[in-house]
């Protein structure tokens, strides 16, 4: 079977561990006062990866929480991918540099398409895009901006380009706990014949299951969030039932 793999999310605004509901700032709850005793203790359960997002830099554009990213990328036995707040080659570089694993390009792919592709050739499989889905639009800026493109055409311009790898996430499901937007998440697999990995909504190991289930179709994954941090979904007990990593 084609391997799936788990993702647990650890978002960062102000050095912290938190959470937004459908990308808002302003529906925030904190579940952690320090990413990496956060990012060691999914280490100990089982986890190969942890996904890492500085929120405050994806709304301005810069690094803000690189730090607390890089010393998780090099102090923890834990592959780290991570996004927001990518704007530049040097942007790229830094994370790279500093023991990261694959780093996220979401904005910045619409915004310099160009920049992005001449990234791709240069970083290949070390690159993924975030396509951060709002009524079949991409948004961007932390979620602030709706642009015009869909996600289709997005993710077929960076599949010619080779990207391998795309993260998917609906907006509307965020953080909201909802079930995954599997039918979307399972066509822009077949259409883009790339990797997925899907975002957004999963509550409990049920939800882990049916994604795991298009893997051959090339739903490579999933970022497991609020349900961790609240108790409802067993990290450990779905690595080992349902991640093909491990």
């Amino acid at each position: 079977m084609a391997q799936f793999t788990i993702y647990p999310a650890i978002d960062l605004r102000g050095g912290k561990c938190v959470r937004l509901m459908q990308g808002d700032f302003n529906r925030e709850t904190i579940y952690g006062d320090s990413p990496i005793d956060v990012a060691r203790g999914f280490s100990e359960q089982g986890s190969k990866w942890v996904h890492m997002v500085d929120l405050d830099g994806a709304r301005d554009g810069k690094r803000v929480n690189a730090s607390h990213i890089v010393q998780v990328a090099q102090q923890l036995d834990i592959n780290v991918q991570m996004g927001g707040g990518i704007r530049t080659e040097e942007d790229v570089r830094y994370y790279l540099d500093n023991g990261v694993d694959r780093v996220i390009i979401g904005s910045l792919a619409i915004t310099n398409p160009e920049l992005t592709k001449e990234l791709v050739s240069i970083y290949g499989s070390k690159i993924a895009i975030g396509i951060d889905a709002r009524d079949g639009y991409v948004a961007t800026e932390g979620w602030l901006t709706n642009s015009t493109k869909s996600i289709a055409d997005v993710a077929n311009y960076f599949a010619e380009a080779g990207v391998e790898t795309f993260i998917f996430t609906d907006i509307a499901k965020d953080g909201m706990m909802s079930g995954p937007s599997t039918e979307a998440i399972v066509n822009l697999a077949k259409e883009s014949g790339k990797e997925i990995i899907a975002s957004g909504g999963v509550r409990h190991i049920e939800d882990l299951q049916e994604l795991k289930r298009y893997a051959s179709d090339g739903v490579g994954g999933a970022i497991v969030g609020k349900a961790i941090y609240t108790n409802e979904l067993n990290l450990q007990q779905a690595l080992e039932e349902v991640d093909g990593s491990c």
